[in-house]
Formats: structure tokens, C-alpha cells, sequence
């Protein structure tokens, strides 16, 4: 259990803890790991039998992972120390780790969440936005990504190095199972309201904010992929439409005004999808991410050298194209021009010369992110 000023709740979740493992026989411990508690949080625990781990830095997740790493079981069951949760339904979490399941999620919308539990507006907007932003992300198999009990096996929680210090934490464990493709199980669980004396440790705006955060980055698809092609697409498509020459809808005729604009979701769109593989290598070479065999596949095409080859045919045809507009405009003597004829070819060479730079640079970057190193 975290703990951060308990003392009104702890020794009733401490008690319901060892009734339940002894009606229930099962061998076990409980460890409180205390974030810096300054009430009698400590002394309460220690009275009655806990294990107290002292976690000097701040955050739920630091919390968490040092009362984990002191843990000797081999499943592990966490949950708040505030009296939110009912301890008695452990038996239910091990019963499906002992099935076989390597993350069993706690579901208080399936369980029950009983009156001045959960502020509305986390219990309608933002738990069921998150989850629903995760489970689309990431496909996880869970409906409550947020839920403070929840059970896993030592050797799955090693396996997902997690590594954020925050709230961000409940989140990146149900990220992290989905992405090395766990077997994960909920249990339907009851929210009770909590018994701590204070406000609440949970920051509305700013830990939703940071919950947010942290789903789109882990997800370089959403964040970055997805929406750069769809700007690229539709540069490429507005670009390739006006470029021969205006074209009439309606009574409205779109000129090179509109294709600059297409110009400039090429380039914009072309540098969200580079900033797709960088994110997804990056996150793969920390350990932040699992190993992806489909970038593996595609780095094998998208060498550095075919890289460079490709970057410096784009930038030798916009210069070839710049050289002609210059030609064109030679001819009426570098005087006043028909901007809707010369606009076209300068708009052409732009894309070719910086998508040709930017392919080059990319793909050093590409080659320094990928090095393996200790």
C-alpha cells in the first residue's frame, strides 16, 4: 500500500488485510510504502505487523515501485491505504494469477462506485475519456485504467520496467501489459469513500493532464503517425491537383493561394510521420517501449545509404526544377512576371529541396538513435 498521511484509515486496511489472509490461508505479507508521511502513518503500521518501506522520493509511482521491489511474493496485490477499497476481495485477484493471468485490473464501474466515492466529474469524464483514449491507443483489455487495486505476478511486473514516477504509473502498467501482449483480467471491484482526513493526493486538471500526456506518448501512432499522413495525404492530393493549373468549384476558383497551402501539409505532415519513427526508436532503444517487428522489417529497407540516395535525388530534382524557374525568368530579361506561372514551379522545387534535406537529416538521426549501445 502507498502511504502518504494515513493514519485514519491505515489500521483498518492493515486489519481487513491479515483477516483476509488468514480466513483464507493464504501465505503473505503487508508492506506499507511510506511517501514521507509526517502523522503516525509509520508507528500505526509497524504496530500491527506491516512491513514499512520508506520511499524518500515523491510520487505515486515512486511509491509503488519501492514497497514493489521490497515485496518477496510471488504475486502482488497493491491498493490505497485511504479505506477506498475492500481488501477482502484479494482472493479474487489470486485466484485469476493462479489461473494463469499476469495483470488482474480492479473495475469499479462493473463493481460499484457508492455515494461521495468519486467526484463526478472524474466518474463521467475523465476515468471513462482515458480509458476509452487507451483502449483505442493500445487495445488494452481493461475498462478502468485508473482503478487503485489491482493484482500482478512479480515476474510480469519485472518484465514491464516501468519507470514513471507519477500517477502516470497506473496507466503505463496497463500499457505496458497490453503492449507485451499480457494476459490481462478485471475483477469487478466496490469504491468506497476514502477515510483520509485531508484533501485528496489526486490533482484533478493537472494529473488528467498528465495521464493524457502519457498515453499520447507512448503512442507514436496516434500522436504523430496517423495525423501526419493524413496531412500529407491530403497535401500531396491539393498540391498534384492545382499544380498543372487553376481549377473551378462552384463558382469559386482555387489558385496557388490553395496550393500553398497543400505545400505546406506536405512538409508539416511529412515531419510528423519522421517524428513517428523517432519517438517508436527512441522509446525502443530506452527500454520504454517493446520491441516492434515491423520497424524492425522497415529499417532493413530504409537504410541509411537508401536514405541518403533518395534525399539527394529529391534535392537535385527541386534544384533542377529552381533552375528552370530561374531559366523562365531570364527570358523576360529577370523582370515582372506572371506570379501564377512562376509560383507553380518555385512551390515544386520548395517541396523537392526540403523533403530531400529533410530525408537526409532524418536518416543520420535515424542511424544515431538506432546504435546499439550498454
Amino acid at each position: 500500500m502507498p502511504c502518504l498521511n494515513e493514519e485514519n484509515s491505515i489500521a483498518t486496511c492493515i486489519e481487513r488485510i491479515q483477516k483476509t489472509l488468514q480466513d483464507n490461508q493464504i501465505a503473505g505479507e503487508v508492506i506499507v510504502a511510506d511517501n514521507g508521511s509526517h502523522d503516525r502513518s509509520r508507528e500505526i503500521a509497524r504496530a500491527m505487523g506491516a512491513r514499512v518501506v520508506s520511499v524518500e522520493d515523491r510520487g505515486y509511482g515512486n511509491a509503488l515501485m519501492g514497497g514493489i521491489d521490497a515485496a518477496d511474493g510471488e504475486y502482488i496485490v497493491i491498493g490505497d491505504a485511504d479505506g477506498s477499497y475492500d481488501f477482502g476481495q484479494i482472493p479474487e485477484f489470486l485466484e485469476r494469477l493462479r489461473a494463469g493471468y499476469q495483470l488482474v485490473m480492479g473495475n469499479r464501474f462493473a463493481g460499484g462506485i457508492r455515494p461521495g466515492a468519486m467526484p463526478p466529474l472524474h466518474r463521467y469524464v475523465g476515468n471513462p475519456l482515458l480509458t476509452a483514449i487507451g483502449r483505442l491507443f493500445f487495445r488494452a483489455r481493461c475498462h478502468d485504467f485508473y482503478c487503485g487495486l489491482r493484482g500482478f505476478t512479480k515476474a510480469a511486473y519485472e518484465r514491464m520496467s516501468l519507470r514513471t514516477t507519477g500517477m502516470e504509473f497506473a496507466s503505463e502498467m496497463v500499457v505496458k501489459a497490453s503492449l507485451f501482449d499480457m494476459a490481462v483480467c478485471e475483477v469487478p471491484t466496490v469504491l468506497s469513500p476514502d477515510r483520509r482526513a485531508g484533501r485528496s493526493h489526486l490533482r484533478t486538471w493537472h494529473d488528467g493532464f498528465r495521464g493524457l500526456r502519457f498515453l499520447l506518448l507512448y503512442s507514436p501512432r496516434w500522436l504523430f503517425l496517423y495525423p501526419g499522413l493524413a496531412l500529407l495525404l491530403v497535401g500531396v492530393a491539393t498540391t498534384a491537383w492545382l499544380l498543372p493549373s487553376p481549377r473551378k468549384v462552384g463558382q469559386s476558383f482555387l489558385d496557388i493561394h490553395t496550393l500553398l497551402y497543400g505545400v505546406v501539409a506536405i512538409l508539416t505532415g511529412f515531419q510528423a510521420v519522421v517524428f513517428a519513427f523517432f519517438t517508436k526508436t527512441f522509446g525502443i532503444t530506452e527500454g520504454l517501449l517493446p520491441e516492434d517487428p515491423r520497424l524492425k522489417r522497415a529499417f532493413r529497407v530504409l537504410t541509411l545509404e537508401r536514405g541518403l540516395l533518395l534525399g539527394a535525388i529529391l534535392f537535385l530534382v527541386g534544384v533542377g526544377v529552381a533552375t528552370y524557374s530561374a531559366y523562365i525568368w531570364s527570358r523576360s530579361g529577370f523582370g515582372p512576371m506572371n506570379p501564377f506561372v512562376l509560383v507553380r514551379l518555385v512551390a515544386a522545387a520548395l517541396v523537392l529541396i526540403t523533403l530531400g534535406v529533410e530525408i537526409i537529416l532524418s536518416s543520420f538521426f535515424l542511424s544515431i538513435l538506432g546504435l546499439a549501445r550498454k
